[in-house]
């Protein structure tokens, strides 16, 4: 029997309307062999939390550009643990500040990734980071 193929939820919450990067990672995610569902622009959180263990995913990207990463990236992290899903792995990616970067960690966020980041890069730490659940 061979291992299920690692899920994983791209997903742009809040009112941030820019998804081409949250786009290419998608592609990248899924040339790479992993399976992607892309909940598309203007997702709430709760949207997230539900489509996330609706499709079983292992991890949760979270791609912000509009400055309200730290809310919205803690109310996905609330909920998961709300909706006892808190093994489901977060990483987040955008316009983000070095200080919140290690402020999103201490929240539970796995792994930042601001723009500019290799798409090997996210990829290979993805390989060597999440299994399927």
């Amino acid at each position: 029997m061979t291992e299920r193929k690692v899920r994983i939820l791209v997903a742009k919450p809040g009112l941030d309307g820019h998804d081409r990067g949250a786009r290419i990672i998608a592609r990248a995610f899924r040339d790479a062999g992993f399976e992607v569902i892309y909940t598309g622009l203007h997702q709430t959180p709760d949207q997230i939390v539900s489509a996330a263990i609706q499709e079983d995913v292992d991890l949760i990207g979270l791609s912000s550009l509009a400055g309200a990463h730290m809310h919205l990236f803690n109310r996905v992290v609330a909920l998961l643990k709300d909706q006892g899903a808190d093994d489901i792995m977060i990483i987040g990616g955008g316009i983000i500040p070095e200080a919140d970067i290690v402020k999103l960690r201490n929240l539970g966020i796995r792994e930042v990734f601001t723009p500019g980041t290799p798409l090997e890069t996210i990829v290979d730490w993805v390989h060597k980071n999440v299994k399927p659940r």
